[in-house]
């Protein structure tokens, strides 16, 4: 009788059952919001930073750049090291080397050490971010309550990274820079024993050695290839040698990755889950709307500021409709997938956001208040359908032993997809912007060249030259500035309607029926029961039953709380 009762106590703990699964994905939200401001909160903060430090220019980007550089490279390691060694304690350490790395950033005396402390912080992250997805998939088994978790956590998402620059605004209006930093420490000191209580440990497949050269590898790989995004994004020659040589090397190292993989008995990455049309298609469409959306984002806050004359806090409250938007939708999306299906889902969504940029076209010299508002509520609607339905169908999709390095995967499509976005947004931009400049009445050629290369620079050549050239060069630019957005806004527009295509793919209904029937298992694995084919996969997990029992579940296919 004991030993029924210990393997009991044993079942709860390890599928999260013992706890309330709505608390954990409470403190899941909380590690994913610190991640996500710490992507943004810097960028107010760079003049009082640069006045502090004194940090030359390659110091500076490196500065704002190597946290998001570091985390988008590492996330394939720890998500498949978490599903190796358990993801829990992945996400602990990760917990604890962020807090420590928040101390050493807020406390840098210099350049070099603040660079040092970005990079940790984003070795933290990337530690941190797989490892909420996977768990969530672990602790919310069935998949109508994951989808409203899932759609929870992305709106958590999109808080953190619109309420990053507004927190770092207040702070720098109170305290030193270095507060940025320190809001991390209480919340992960508190994370830490929180989440060592109530947070579930699980592991994957552990069959095989884990391939530490292919961890590396990818990772590798992944820096270079985000590093060369970024530096075309910055508008940096495609052809430098120092934006050529990073983007070959990362295809190069990713290519033997993805080789080296195929050929092995237990790969790191089962890239048998892109076979999956579901999978697949769920990770191009993620790209898809990152690239068509975050440079267009980072364009319309520069048409607020240079050619409405909005102020840094004023930009940041018009977007705030965006964000409010996309957090409404994170919370719906759970019954629009129930009630729509992904493939309905996400193309609507593709749809809807390219509806909201083609209206965002109307956007001229002069303020329009509700034209903002409007195309911003649709964008952000729009966008977070678009991305909740493609996370929750790559989740569901991949086996629960693979969840890790899918939720790695997803993230990496995240980040790749950003960076690609304002390379291509920013390179059509350029295009579309400084062919006005080049032959306004009175201006040498040389100031025409310097002002196209961006809208802020244009207004320095103006201010320059003064009286009526220089107006004539300022109103050039604003006019040219908008061309270019226009152009730009249909580009995107196109990518959208593209996705929604590919989006056709994806299964017409949420599939949440009755769990597959499994094989006898053994002594010491127990292969989850599975809900429907969108989540069929082979694998051990500890969210089964100890000893070859199967945690209860009722008629419908849920497991059964204890």
């Amino acid at each position: 009788m004991s030993g029924t009762t210990t393997a009991a106590a044993r079942c709860r703990r390890e599928t999260g059952v013992g706890a309330n699964r709505w608390v954990v994905l409470v403190v899941l939200c909380v590690s994913l919001l610190l991640v996500a401001l710490d992507a943004t909160v810097l960028h107010v903060a760079v003049p009082a930073v640069t006045e502090d430090l004194k940090p030359g220019a390659i110091e500076l980007l490196w500065i704002v750049d190597v946290y998001p550089l570091v985390c988008a490279s590492l996330l394939i390691l720890f998500g498949t090291l978490g599903d190796r060694i358990g993801r829990r304690r992945v996400l602990l350490l990760g917990y604890a080397l962020f807090g420590v790395a928040s101390g050493i950033a807020a406390f840098s005396g210099n350049a070099q050490l603040l660079i040092g402390a970005r990079a940790l912080l984003g070795v933290g992250g990337a530690m941190i971010m797989p490892a909420t997805l996977s768990i969530l998939r672990q602790v919310f088994p069935d998949r109508r309550e994951r989808a409203l978790a899932i759609g929870i956590w992305s709106a958590v998402a999109a808080v953190g990274a619109a309420v990053g620059p507004l927190l770092g605004g207040f702070l720098l209006e109170h305290f030193w820079w270095g507060s940025v930093f320190l809001v991390n420490i209480p919340l992960m000191i508190v994370s830490l024993p929180v989440g060592r209580l109530l947070l579930p440990e699980s592991r994957g497949d552990r069959d095989g050695p884990w391939d530490v050269v292919g961890a590396l590898m990818a990772a590798a790989g992944l820096f270079g290839l985000v590093l060369g995004v970024k530096r075309l994004g910055g508008g940096e020659a495609p052809l430098s040698p120092f934006t050529l040589a990073p983007l070959l090397l990362g295809g190069v190292l990713m290519a033997v990755f993805v080789r080296r993989q195929r050929r092995r008995a237990h790969p790191l990455v089962d890239l048998g889950m892109f076979a999956r049309p579901a999978f697949s298609t769920s990770v191009g469409c993620i790209v898809l709307a990152m690239l068509a959306l975050v440079g267009l984002e980072l364009i319309a806050a520069q048409y607020l500021q240079l050619v409405l004359g909005l102020s840094p806090l004023q930009t940041g409250l018009r977007l705030l409709p965006l964000t409010i938007a996309a957090m409404a939708a994170g919370l719906a999306g759970a019954k629009l997938l129930r009630r729509f299906g992904p493939r309905a889902m996400v193309c609507f969504g593709f749809c809807l956001t390219a509806a909201a940029v083609v209206t965002l076209t109307a956007m001229g010299g002069n303020d329009n208040t509700g034209l903002l508002l409007v195309g911003f509520v649709l964008l952000g609607f729009g966008l977070e359908t678009t991305l909740f339905g493609a996370y929750e169908s790559m989740l569901s999709e991949a086996p629960q032993a693979q969840s890790g390095g899918a939720a790695a995967i997803g993230e990496t499509s995240y980040q790749l997809g950003a960076g690609m976005g304002i390379a291509l947004l920013g390179s059509v931009m350029n295009a579309a912007y400084a062919p006005g400049l080049s032959s306004v009445p009175g201006v040498p050629a040389a100031d025409s060249a310097a002002a196209g290369h961006s809208l802020g620079e244009a207004y320095q050549v103006a201010d320059r030259l003064g009286g009526t050239t220089g107006g004539a060069l300022r109103q050039a630019a604003r006019d040219s500035f908008v061309h270019g957005l226009h152009v730009t806004l249909l580009v995107s527009a196109g990518l959208l309607l593209l996705g929604a295509v590919m989006a056709l793919r994806l299964p017409r209904v949420m599939d949440c029926g009755a769990p597959a029937t499994s094989s006898a298992p053994d002594a010491n694995s127990v292969p989850d029961a599975n809900f429907g084919s969108a989540e069929t996969g082979s694998g051990t997990d500890s969210a089964s039953g100890p000893a070859g029992i199967p945690a209860p579940r009722d008629v419908t296919g849920t497991r059964v709380s204890a």
